[in-house]
């Protein structure tokens, strides 16, 4: 009697397991094939928007990640292609001693020569669901060209789109290739993230931080806090 009482137990626990690893996967496989027709990797083909989107990725004290190096180089591409007019750099900001956007700004602005009368900068963009939510909000922007890694674009594309925005997504090229274990892990935490933007976007959750509009068409250094 024991021995069937696990068995029906260990067949409870499987299936229970089982649908969780083919709800996931489900919602991974709708948001990519949803996302995939609005992805670049040819900045010849992406369609020309008003705004170019670099979600925010670790910085450090006095210098920026890999990750957010090469979001930078494909966002400057973009403006030089003629995809873009504005720039929008929505990052963590949310203490004092660790800052995404200002760190970003300076590198487009230093590395690149990047005018910084078209860079806008969001503080509060602590998770891509809330960069796309205040790009719409705070920053009105209504076209956009989103730039990160190839592992994120599905979920930025299937976030802003489904939040109204027309957005597009540009895969930005690696400047040094990264490991194989390195896309792994990334591509693993993102198949759990995708679920939560999935959730998020249904709710139609806010974000952290709302407040006054700073559109994407006016002065940049609105939503400046700095100047260098």
């Amino acid at each position: 009697m024991k021995n069937k009482i696990t068995k029906i137990l260990f067949i409870i626990f499987s299936s229970l397991i089982l649908s969780g690893i083919l709800f996931v996967a489900g919602i991974n496989i709708y948001m990519v094939n949803y996302a995939k027709p609005y992805i670049y990797t040819d900045i010849s083909d992406l369609p020309e928007s008003y705004t170019v989107i670099l979600p925010g990725a670790k910085v450090y004290s006095n210098n920026i990640s890999f990750v957010v190096r090469d979001r930078i180089d494909g966002g400057v591409n973009c403006l030089k292609a003629g995809k873009g007019q504005r720039v929008l750099i929505s990052g963590d900001h949310g203490q004092k001693n660790y800052d995404e956007v200002n760190q970003m700004r300076l590198y487009m602005q230093k590395i690149y020569g990047i005018n910084p009368e078209i860079i806008f900068m969001d503080h509060a963009g602590f998770s891509t669901y809330e960069t796309m939510y205040r790009a719409r909000d705070i920053f009105c922007v209504d076209s956009a060209v989103v730039v990160t890694q190839k592992f994120h674009t599905a979920r930025s594309v299937y976030i802003g789109r489904k939040l109204g925005l027309n957005v597009v997504g540009y895969e930005a090229p690696e400047l040094n290739p990264f490991s194989r274990r390195v896309h792994s892990s990334w591509n693993i935490r993102e198949c759990l993230a995708r679920v939560k933007a999935f959730f998020m976007v249904m709710m139609n959750s806010k974000p952290t931080y709302l407040g006054e509009q700073i559109p994407i068409t006016g002065n940049s250094k609105a939503s400046w806090d700095m100047e260098e």
